[in-house]
């Protein structure tokens, strides 16, 4: 689902626009329990008690996305 980098996992974004879904990926450990924080953000377990990945309904109508990020000059 996402990428490793020197052996770390590399959080993935995915944004389903049909339907104003964002799904913020953190492991690529299987997930083992889902909690509903709240009727448009559930959250994701490992088996270890890790968030391995965040879903939010009407991403967009709640100013979720588009995400934006700085970048500093190297």
């Amino acid at each position: 689902m996402g990428e490793r980098f020197a052996g770390v996992y590399i959080m993935k974004l995915v944004y389903h626009p049909e339907d104003d879904i964002l799904v913020v990926r953190l492991s690529d450990e299987p997930v083992v329990r889902e909690i509903s924080q709240s009727w448009n953000l559930n959250i994701s377990f490992t088996a270890s008690g890790e968030i391995a990945e965040v879903v939010i309904l009407e991403a967009r109508k709640q100013g979720v996305y588009p995400v934006i990020t700085e970048r500093s000059a190297a």
